[in-house]
This record gives C-alpha cells, structure tokens and sequence, in this order.
C-alpha cells in the first residue's frame, strides 16, 4: 500500500504507542515513534513530518515544550496534542504554543484517523503554497505552467516582464490553453502576490447579477437584495481581478468596467458615494475580441484599455513537444490523488498515440485523458487500452472527418493548405449540423457531438457560429 504520509508519535507510555502505531500503520500511514519530548525533536531536525501526535504530559521536556520548539523548527508544522486531562486553559495555551489541535483520550480509532487525514491535508496545501511562492519569487512557475516548448517560453518571458507592472492584461487563447494558471502566475509573481486574487467567470454568472457580483450592492437596491453585497472588485482591493470569458459582458457593464479602469473607482448598485479601488485587471478570452469590436458587440475604447499587453497562449496542438511533459505531470498528481504508483514513463506506442492527437480540449483535455487512463490502468502503466477511444483510435476522427459535409478527405493538398484552418472549418461544419439536427438547442447538440456543454458553447463563441435562419 502507498503510503498516505508520515507521522510522528511521541507518548511517554508504551502501549499508547503501539496502539497508535498500530491504528495508523493500518491506514497506510509511515510511522515514526518517540518516547520523550526531547527524542521528538531530535526525530524533527532530522527530517520533517505530515503531522505530528504529542501527549501533552510527559517526564523531562513536556509536550507543551516540545511542540514550541518543533514550531521554531517548522512555522507550518501540524501538531495535534493529546491529553487526558484536556481543559479550556489546555486548550488554550496548546492552540497559543502553536498546536493544530487537540484531542481528549479515551479516543475512538475513528477519532484519530480522521483528525490525522484532515492534518495530512492542510500540511500538504500549506507546502503546496510555500513551494509555489519561492518558485514564484525567482521566476514564473515552470510547474505551475509546464511547457519546454519555445511557444511556451516565449509566454514565460513576457509574463515574467509584465508581471511586475500595474498594466492590464489581455490573456487569449482556446479553451483549456491555462489562462487562469497564467492569470495566476502573473499576480503571483507580482509585488501584489501577498495580496487577493479574485477569479470571476463572466459567462458563468447570469448577466442581470454580474454587475451585483462585480461591484455589490446595498439592501433593497432590487428585488432579492436583502442584505448589503460588497462586490468582487472591493473584495480583491490592492490585489487583482480575473475576468475570464471578457467578451460576455453586457454593454452597460463594459461601460462600467472602463470607468474602473480609468478612474479606480466605481459605485454600487443603490448607492450614491463611490468606492475606491487599487485593482489589477487581468482579463481572458477565447473569443475574437477585435472581431467583436468590428461587430460592435464590445467597445473599441474597452479592448484597447484591457490589452496593454496581450498574451496569446498556443494550444496543444500547436506545442506537441510539450505532451510529454504535461503527461507526467498529470500522472504523478492523480497517483497521488488516487493511490496509485503508475509509471511515468510512456511506452512509445502510446505516447505517439497522445502527440498525434488534435486535442481540441487543449491542456485540459489531456489532464482528463490522463486522469481515467491512471484511474482505470489495471498494472502499473499506462496502456494503449487506458486511452479513450478517439484517442487509441484516429482513424474514427479521420472517418468522422470524411463523411462530413463541407470537408473532402481528397481535398487537394498539391500547393499546401493550412491543416488548423481545414481542421477549423471541418469542427465549424460539424457543430452547424449538430444544432441544426437539434433545432438550435446547444445541450443536445452536445450530446451529439460527444462533448460536455460548456466545450460546445465554449467552440460556438471561439467560431462565433450564428443560428441560422
């Protein structure tokens, strides 16, 4: 069994030990034993632990002691005390010491392993923060955002030269390329980085409460207002704001969307006095947005203050050199998700398999191909027949293709064609007659199509496909 994490046990009495060791080494728990305070912290100079169980009444240096200097040791150390004599002022001065919690004997095992898993978990999130901060204060995450691809580095150095700025940001880019972890990344890697960082998702949020959500409200200020609302842009003062899906936004919110951009300040629904902000904006998109300035569906003066520096992320397709990498990345965090110990590396068959494929999901994609294939991979590497199907399998696509109105496989190729444009016009095709067959109606036509609702509603703004009439 994998190990689920490492824990110390530190109990001047034998059998508490052993049971201990016992009720946790069951659970697939490596389990370390001390039996005085001063053996603890002689075990945490030597290597760091998940979680730490301390009795708090021992000979020589007490539990109380020993947790304060394992604290000093390790600011997020996660030490659960244990007492039979657990008091409100035991509580108190263990909590004040630095404890994460403590626990009365007699326990129940129940007690103990969900107090340990909950442990486990906050000092592995809390790691997982720390590490991306001092990856994040050198340079731009490479783990965070995995590419080896000169596309991808080229994305690297640009966000490492904006993110110091207080400028806009324009993120573009299919659905699934990672505009969020780039979002990310550029605050994290900003002198805003100990500050909010607030993710909004405007085609998420119905468009008669955006404006509520983006900048608040007082009590009655519309119907359903029972209480005040302070809005997402006051919430992320002296941080920065994500606005995904940019080009959803309503007319009247766009006009005020420039206003905070131009004077920093905005007013909420129902009140007077304005309120003001210090506010990065970051926005994305996955749409057109100078198509939709051509258009006249977003304002010129709005595209123009939002993409002070654009970022154009590839898609998959685009950086097959960093299919690889990506691969591993997601089999070493569901392994870890799910128990698993599958191999990282790739027999040649399947990974021609996964840089051959289109990928129209893009990272995302691949991370959910990668998820079942660990998932349901029944030795302990990933085999052709943990593929899904139209991966293991591109002659369905390439059927799937020909049999398409619109698209000949005998297309004539003699003077070279653009393969992204063809393959373009061939997906534009096919969600045509997908809604057409469903009479307009998006769910069914994603049905279908094999695809989940939001990647046929994402793929219908990215091709801007207009019903027909």
């Amino acid at each position: 069994m994998a190990k689920k994490g490492s824990i110390l046990v530190c109990d001047d009495e034998e059998i508490m030990r052993d049971v201990l060791e016992t009720i946790l080494s069951s659970a697939g728990y490596k389990v370390d034993l001390a039996k005085t305070g001063e053996e603890a912290l002689e075990f945490y100079e030597q290597k760091t632990y998940d979680v730490v169980l301390m009795d708090v009444s021992m000979p020589g240096m007490g539990g109380l002691t020993a947790l304060q200097e394992i604290v000093q040791l390790d600011s997020e150390a996660v030490v659960l005390m244990i007492t039979a004599y657990a008091t409100f002022d035991t509580a108190i001065s263990a909590w004040e010491k630095g404890a994460t919690g403590v626990i009365r004997k007699p326990f129940q095992n129940e007690q103990i392993l969900a107090r340990v898993a909950k442990g486990v978990k906050v000092r592995r999130n809390e790691e997982e923060r720390v590490n991306l901060r001092q990856a994040m204060t050198r340079s731009v995450s490479r783990d965070a955002i995995i590419g080896r691809s000169e596309k991808m580095e080229n994305v690297f150095r640009l966000v490492e030269r904006v993110a110091p700025a207080r400028s806009t940001v324009l993120i573009s880019g299919e659905s699934g390329t990672g505009k969020e972890l780039v979002a990310n990344a550029i605050h994290e890697a900003s002198p805003r980085a100990d500050m909010p960082f607030v993710a909004v998702n405007c085609s998420n949020i119905p468009s008669e409460l955006l404006e509520s959500e983006l900048f608040g409200h007082t009590k009655g200020a519309f119907t359903g207002a029972v209480a005040a609302k302070k809005g997402l842009f006051e919430v992320a003062d002296t941080g920065s704001i994500f606005l995904d899906e940019i080009g959803d936004l309503r007319p009247e919110t766009q006009v005020r969307l420039l206003r905070v951009i131009q004077e920093r300040e905005f007013t909420p629904l129902g009140e007077t006095s304005t309120v003001k902000v210090d506010v990065r904006i970051i926005a994305a998109t996955n749409v057109d947005l100078k198509e939709a300035v051509r258009n006249g569906t977003f304002r010129e003066d709005l595209y123009y203050r939002l993409s002070v520096v654009p970022i154009e992320l590839p898609s998959l397709r685009e950086r097959p050199e960093d299919v690889l990498p990506l691969t591993k990345h997601f089999i070493h965090k569901y392994n870890l998700e799910n128990g698993r110990e599958i191999s990282e590396n790739l027999s040649p068959e399947v990974l021609t398999l996964l840089e051959n494929y289109y990928f129209p999901g893009n990272v995302r994609e691949l991370e959910n191909i990668i998820e079942r294939a660990v998932v349901i991979a029944p030795t302990d590497e990933i085999t052709i027949e943990c593929l899904r199907p139209e991966v293991r399998n591109p002659e369905l696509a390439f059927e799937m293709m020909k049999d398409s109105e619109g698209f000949s496989a005998n297309t004539d190729i003699s003077r070279g064609v653009n393969f992204y444009d063809e393959v373009r016009r061939f997906e534009i095709d096919l969600i045509r007659r997908a809604l057409d067959q469903t009479g307009g109606h998006q769910s069914r036509a994603a049905r279908l199509l094999g695809l989940n609702a939001t990647t046929l509603n994402s793929k219908i703004k990215t091709y801007n496909i207009l019903p027909r009439v």
